[in-house]
């Protein structure tokens, strides 16, 4: 049976060049790679994962820290990271917690504990849980999806600018009352990106006039969730907003059910406007600002495995602009 010794020994090159062309775990040029994978397929050496990670110190594995996968834009977003990781030949470990919870905690420090990866992609992670710190202390490339911090790479979306257009667009329209749907009751223990959602919409409130008609109505991120929280908001026609911004689609779509069952025309009396552009939005009509998690998560592998070779490599930021794609959920006040 072929050794990784005897591959090298036939491309004339060390066993640890041999080891990096194989595995991807560091640079080789072009000819080399060409040279020692012609030299293993020859022998009919076949590298043994755990062998590479004992003789390099890699796993090939990284570590993926989601909220939840339950949801469109998470979902999406796994699946570029996925794709990505796959077309590197690296695996995924996920682990999945809900913001704020007991289970959440224990996961950040199990996965600190283990440090059976490479490198973490930490999507949604909270700063005021102190979370990046957390991570940091794995001593792991880490790429962050939402929150920039110290310490890692990061990809966001501009939530503030993206809620202020998507407000602004409402009262474009002539719409002076405009209610944000989403968010928890108590505005403390809003999520990083809802905050900066909110603050936005409370700026094209401000700048337009309307702070004292600017109302925040909470909400699950859900189509459940928007679905009861509407159906509170929009019951009272004298007190009934003429224009929604919802913290994403998925509570904007429940809205506009509700909407529509207690016969309130759309866009005729209520304009709706979304966020995330979710996969229904084009079916439901829906007024949205277009973001692309797929790219995200395809982009945030591609930062970390810059990291993971060249770990002393700057770090990059990535902040995102989102589009307005007007459809039929929004019109002119009437």
């Amino acid at each position: 049976m072929s050794t990784l010794a005897d591959v090298a020994a036939r491309a004339g090159v060390s066993k640890s060049t041999a080891s990096r062309a194989l595995n991807g775990s560091g640079y080789v040029s072009a000819e080399t790679h060409a040279r020692v994978t012609r030299a293993a397929q020859e022998l009919g050496f076949v590298a043994h994962p755990g062998a590479a990670s004992l003789a390099t110190g890699r796993t090939q594995t990284v570590a993926v820290i989601l909220p939840r996968a339950d949801r469109w834009y998470f979902a999406e977003l796994l699946d570029g990271v996925q794709e990505e990781l796959l077309t590197g030949g690296l695996d995924l470990m996920l682990y999945n917690g809900a913001d704020g919870s007991e289970g959440r905690a224990r996961m950040l420090d199990h996965a600190i504990s283990r440090r059976r990866f490479d490198g973490v992609i930490a999507v949604g992670i909270e700063p005021e849980a102190h979370e990046i710190e957390r991570l940091l202390k794995a001593r792991r490339p880490i790429v962050t999806i939402g929150p920039h911090s110290e310490g890692a790479s990061s990809i966001m979306l501009d939530d503030r600018l993206t809620a202020h257009v998507a407000t602004e667009h409402l009262i474009d329209l002539g719409h002076t009352d405009i209610a944000f749907l989403g968010g928890p009751a108590d505005p403390q223990r809003a999520g990083f990106g809802d905050a900066l959602r909110i603050r936005g919409y409370l700026d094209a409130m401000a700048e337009a006039g309307l702070e004292d008609a600017a109302r925040i109505v909470p909400a699950e991120s859900s189509v459940p969730g928007g679905y009861a929280a509407a159906g509170d908001l929009l019951g009272n026609k004298r007190t009934r907003p003429t224009g929604l911004l919802a913290v994403c689609d998925e509570t904007a779509v429940g809205a506009m059910i509700a909407a529509r069952r207690m016969a309130i025309s759309i866009p005729g009396e209520l304009s709706v406007v979304g966020i995330d552009d979710h996969q229904y939005a084009e079916m439901f009509g829906l007024t949205t600002m277009r973001q692309h998690p797929r790219e995200q998560g395809r982009t945030a592998v591609r930062l970390l495995q810059e990291r993971m070779q060249n770990p002393d490599a700057p770090l990059a930021r990535r902040v995102e602009a989102s589009a307005l794609v007007v459809r039929n959920s929004t019109a002119p006040r009437g």
